[in-house]
């Protein structure tokens, strides 16, 4: 059986390499131009130079988003950073732009990918993308079980599909609400996420009072359950979505598809899913996660109508920075509050325990009753031996 790419995402250097040390074969990122996420830290050259090293040791992959719809001012800068790029020895770039293209296979080697803004659903649309010299495809999100078989019959292309992450409420890459509303473009990067504002309803001049407020808000999307299904349509890769998130949140949720793709592909005769996985993935998110389009669900069920409640995740207590086998304390950079007396568990790419924090202490290692300070180096004795870049979360 053919193994899917796990695909995750990297907003910086940082969860570039927690989402590869954690499972993932491959990581999409954006550069400093030309990629939708405006508000990411995103990677200067050097550091894209460090992470593509730092992947290719590990016989992973790097992705580069150059994914924005260009105006005529970007045609002159396109080229010289594509030729970056390409010196570089990124693995491919993923467009939009048809642009892009011709200028792409005259200047470079690179190898091109097309972004899920093209909102590509059917395999009229991708044969004329392969015709065009594109390698893979991202498919629109909007794709059923049945589109994603029709598709990879009928083309021989690589299809990525999105396996996990917040949806768009229209057509990836067909939405102007937040640039009608607040001026910044989401096809360049500045989506204001209007789709999660809540609104007054109006019927002509009466103002419509319900019990909550309205928002077409859609829930998030989670594939968990269906990774057998999903690998049977032939699909090449699976992606995350999720370039803002945080670096536990990467590990957490590339960790979990890595061991339900493992398991099943490991041993697909007799492969049942583990549900558990479900409550591991639901406390690292703050809105409430189903199939989407992959099952042809297309209610009222996949949005929010009636108002939403997102609770921030405060599970996440640190990570690991070193670690004394001869004392057993690790060094931690503390993310979230916690005390000496709770329950935790600390977790690395394939293992975890649980332990009691019972003796803690400062960066100078004097007694510490609780950690309240953002990124305070602190102390813990473990009763198992954890690795730098090893997590630390509530029970």
């Amino acid at each position: 059986m053919k193994k899917p790419e796990l695909l995750a995402p990297a907003g910086d250097l940082e969860r570039l390499k927690i989402a590869l040390l954690y499972g993932a074969d491959a990581v999409y990122l954006g550069g400093n131009m030309f990629n939708l996420r405006a508000n990411a830290n995103n990677l200067t050259e050097e550091e894209l130079k460090e992470g593509v090293e730092f992947a290719h040791k590990l016989n992973k992959k790097v992705y580069i988003t150059v994914n924005i719809s260009m105006h005529n001012k970007e045609l002159v800068k396109i080229k010289e950073y594509l030729i970056t790029l390409d010196k570089l020895n990124v693995d491919a770039i993923i467009i939009t732009d048809p642009a892009i293209i011709p200028i792409a296979k005259k200047y470079t080697n690179l190898t091109l990918h097309l972004s899920t803004q093209t909102s590509s659903l059917n395999k009229e649309a991708i044969e004329f993308w392969k015709n065009e010299g594109v390698e893979r495809v991202v498919l629109a999100r909007e794709c059923t079980k049945e589109d994603i078989e029709d598709i990879k019959k009928n083309v021989d292309i690589e299809l990525e599909v999105f396996i996990h992450g917040a949806m768009c409420a229209s057509y990836s890459g067909r939405c102007v609400l937040s640039n009608f509303l607040t001026g910044r473009d989401a096809n360049r990067g500045g989506c204001s996420q209007i789709c999660r504002w809540d609104f007054d309803l109006y019927e002509g001049d009466d103002h419509l009072e319900g019990d909550k407020p309205f928002t077409f808000c859609t829930k998030d999307l989670s594939m968990a359950g269906y990774i057998p299904d999903l690998i049977k349509t032939g699909a090449d890769s699976f992606k995350i979505e999720g370039r803002m998130r945080s670096a536990y949140y990467i590990a957490t949720i590339v960790r979990t598809y890595r061991k339900i793709i493992d398991e099943y592909c490991q041993n697909p005769e007799d492969y049942t899913y583990n549900v558990k996985y479900e409550q591991t993935l639901r406390r690292v998110a703050n809105r409430d996660s189903i199939t989407q389009f992959f099952n042809g669900d297309y209610s009222k069920d996949v949005q929010y109508y009636n108002g939403r409640e997102e609770k921030t995740n405060q599970d996440f207590i640190g990570i690991v920075l070193d670690y004394d086998e001869k004392t057993k304390l690790a060094k931690i950079e503390q993310r979230n509050y916690f005390k000496k007396g709770d329950k935790i568990e600390a977790f690395g790419p394939s293992d975890e325990f649980d332990l009691t924090v019972t003796d803690l202490y400062d960066e100078d290692l004097n007694p510490l009753e609780v950690v309240r300070h953002p990124k305070q180096i602190v102390y813990i004795k473990m009763p198992k031996p954890v690795k730098k870049d090893y997590m630390l979360k509530m029970c």
